[in-house]
């Protein structure tokens, strides 16, 4: 039976949160009716419009934190807009909820929003619309600040604590889709936030700011760099999977050639990524244990022979630094970042004088060698890799590949 991955009921939580601000939002607005509704129609097409263009999901890490950054952009514009025109807006936080759901929907006709995103989308919003539409429709930022300079860095400051609520409910949903502790998911978001999220926020801003003063035609106009930024973060990202792709294609050689058994390199790569967020690692961090753990055998293909099931333990010491260091040299020629090439170079070295990565590739791999062909089990395969700890493997990284394996291996999202 496998245990439940942490966080499982956070998940839960947030989820059903986002479904009572949604739930309450529809209400009041059907009970009451939407309130100036040649606003809500503007600023929930510009939405709809972020949405439809949002990047396909199927990327990872960074990329993955903001699909659709002009539908953020322009949900928390709604949320801080206090002035169309110089005329005052009579919106309230039930209506900014409802316009930006059924925006967000219609948007993604088609292609349905997953429901992290839709849930963060939706909390984030009403964050900010809490913070700002009662004080408005008050009058208290009449009294303060009004239209004093004050005011454009007021609205900053929500912006800021709405990133930051944001950051908190992406770091919660990161660790329970992906496991380990909760401190390195949350410094992954703070860590993003001055890229995508900073131009979010400060369009969002710039937005609001720019519909007080020049009327609805300003939402498409201050929207355009955002969208040509998010046009380019599109084919950055397409470089990327484009990257991987060709790494893992790159992997499958020892395969084909029969120096490793079949999906042996995927399966240590998903597995040193699981163990490697276990014990705290940065997002970047990742990514190179994974391109290392991906590559690590592509040495062999300097054996006249296979190594007998593809266990390297098998070899002299002096022939696995050979395969090392050779493997590190066509690493090197891939132009993946010079780490990459370190920890594949590193990997037959005492395990007291590897970094960390290398040491979570040489356990991971250890374990599925010793696993290959159900010859040896999960649990007798730890208990051999606790007994090398004192000369193969670093304790830490044993323990923290137990914990992955005890939640049933690499999480994976269910997320529709």
């Amino acid at each position: 039976m496998t245990a439940r991955p942490p966080g499982t009921l956070a998940v839960r939580v947030l989820h059903a949160a986002a479904g009572a601000v949604a739930l309450a939002g529809l209400v009041w607005t059907a009970w009451h009716g939407v309130v100036q509704p040649q606003v809500a129609l503007a600023c929930g097409s510009l939405i709809a419009l972020g949405e439809a263009a949002r990047r396909d999901r199927g990327a990872s890490g960074a990329e993955a934190r903001e699909t659709a950054p002009v539908g953020a952009a322009g949900a928390l514009a709604y949320a801080l807009l206090g002035e169309v025109g110089g005329q005052p807006t009579a919106h309230g936080v039930p209506q900014v909820v409802s316009v930006v759901l059924a925006a967000t929907l219609v948007g993604a006709l088609g292609r349905p929003p997953a429901r992290d995103h839709l849930a963060r989308r939706l909390l984030t919003t009403g964050f900010a619309a809490t913070c700002f539409q009662p004080l408005h429709n008050t009058g208290a930022l009449d009294r303060w600040p009004g239209h004093s300079p004050y005011y454009a860095p007021f609205l900053l400051l929500l912006l800021v604590l709405t990133a930051l609520c944001d950051a908190v409910l992406a770091a919660t949903l990161a660790r329970a889709r992906g496991g380990g502790p909760y401190g390195p998911a949350l410094r992954d978001e703070l860590r993003a936030l001055p890229g995508i999220g900073t131009a979010i926020c400060a369009t969002g801003v710039v937005m609001a700011l720019a519909v007080a003063v020049a009327g609805l035609w300003a939402l498409p106009v201050f929207c355009l760099p955002l969208l040509l930024t998010q046009l380019s973060f599109r084919r950055y990202t397409a470089v990327r999977a484009t990257c991987h792709q060709t790494i893992a294609s790159l992997a499958r050689s020892t395969e084909i050639a029969g120096h490793t058994r079949a999906g042996h390199a995927r399966r240590v790569a998903a597995l040193s990524r699981a163990t490697g967020r276990e014990l705290g690692l940065s997002e970047a961090d990742l990514t190179v244990l994974e391109y290392a753990a991906l590559m690590h055998d592509i040495g062999r293909l300097s054996l006249v022979d296979p190594v007998p099931a593809g266990a390297a333990e098998l070899l002299p010491a002096a022939e696995r630094r050979r395969i090392a260091l050779l493997g590190g040299a066509v690493v090197r020629q891939t132009g993946v970042p010079a780490d990459v090439a370190v920890v594949v170079e590193r990997q037959a070295d005492p395990y007291r004088e590897q970094p960390l990565a290398a040491r979570i590739v040489r356990t991971v791999n250890a374990f599925d060698d010793l696993t290959a062909d159900l010859v040896c089990g999960p649990l007798l395969a730890l208990e051999r890799l606790r007994l090398a700890t004192a000369r193969d493997h670093d304790p830490h990284v044993v323990e923290a590949l137990g914990r992955v394996l005890a939640r049933g291996g690499p999480a994976r999202s269910t997320d529709p």
